[in-house]
């Protein structure tokens, strides 16, 4: 398969890097963010030309500029996908301009989840009345690049969107305007999961964020019942008394008769571990990467002097944690095997 993509920024490079890594060949054009040679394409008339697909990974209020360039110059069996975080407005600038193929695609992931190497990797697929044939085209080039597809209308995925999206990162500006998660010594775990809701926002293009709060047709109406809700609870924690209603004690699950504690203990210990297999998947994953870049350099998979100071490190990381730090390296050794098993043949 051949594709092109239009557009390189944080995305559309991420794209190229998955594309790689599934085998795929691709060319890039960007007017402004630099595209490596062994990518770039040339002109905008042969990335079309040479694309079996054509990904364009603009920024969305660019989509109908792009649009109009692209139009004349693609051909019967071409298709077309744009990537945008919203669905709706993009699906009527490709109806409005293009006769052939096209497929509305929303990537769940983006740069920052691609380098972690999270997984699993999920993919919107809105099909288009009438080319039914092209999304089931792009499903499979999905499928091939590992990734769980999910099929949706446009209107679906943006009211669906409009709840978690966008109300995510709403939600996420306004903790970081008002300076929350900075420079803190220490936080307890519940705020975990925010700074890393927060750290994504971050590193997200700044384009990103008014996007999907002003081009999704539902997200005005999701962010009007959270500021109404929010300002209920916050009514009702300032009524009579000063402090508002005590709320009851959430109920307790029956966790057994004999040993509730015991059953507590080992339940919250299977949840840890699933995050643990969670993360040995990820860090398998990223093995897999390392090995790959260790092959172009025709370097070894086994590096002894590497593996030595990860080792060092993990053993002082177990004593600062107050655990032993000969079991630690016990655990790391185990992992490191296994990394080298993923990481192909070669000396281990």
């Amino acid at each position: 398969m051949r594709i092109g993509i239009l557009g390189y920024g944080k995305f559309g490079q991420a794209l190229g890097g998955l594309l790689e890594e599934g085998g795929c060949a691709y060319r890039a054009l960007d007017p402004v963010a630099p595209v490596p040679a062994e990518y770039r394409a040339p002109d905008l008339e042969t990335l079309v030309a040479a694309s079996e697909f054509l990904a364009l990974a603009v920024p969305v209020g660019a989509l109908p500029e792009a649009l109009d360039r692209v139009a004349p110059l693609v051909g019967p069996g071409q298709i077309v996908f744009d990537v945008a975080s919203v669905k709706v407005l993009p699906a009527k600038w490709m109806a409005e301009r293009l006769q052939g193929p096209h497929v509305g695609v929303h990537p769940l992931f983006g740069p920052v989840s691609l380098a972690r190497a999270e997984r699993p990797l999920r993919t919107v697929v809105c099909a288009v009345p009438g080319h039914r044939a092209a999304a089931d085209r792009v499903t499979g080039l999905f499928r091939s690049l590992g990734c769980e597809v999910l099929e949706q209308s446009a209107e679906d995925h943006d009211r669906l969107m409009a709840s978690t999206h966008a109300l995510t990162f709403f939600l996420a500006k306004g903790l970081l305007e008002m300076g929350a998660g900075a420079d803190l010594p220490f936080a307890p775990p519940s705020f975990h999961a925010i700074q890393r809701t927060l750290d994504a926002v971050r590193e997200d293009a700044s384009h990103l964020f008014t996007s999907i709060q002003n081009l999704n047709p539902f997200a005005g109406e999701a962010r009007s019942k959270l500021l109404q809700a929010l300002q209920a609870i916050d009514q009702g924690l300032a009524g009579p008394g000063g402090g508002g209603e005590v709320p009851a004690p959430a109920s307790l699950p029956d966790l057994g008769q004999r040993s509730p504690a015991l059953v507590e203990a080992r339940a919250r210990i299977d949840d840890l571990d699933r995050e643990l297999v969670e993360l040995l998947a990820r860090r398998a994953e990223l093995s897999r990467r390392a090995g790959r870049a260790k092959a172009a350099l025709g370097a070894p998979v086994l590096d002894p002097g590497r593996e030595a100071s990860l080792l060092r490190d993990r053993r002082d990381w177990a004593r600062a944690e107050g655990l032993d730090p000969d079991v630690v390296e016990g655990v790391f050794q185990a992992i490191l095997r296994a990394s080298r098993q993923v990481q192909g043949p070669g000396p281990r």
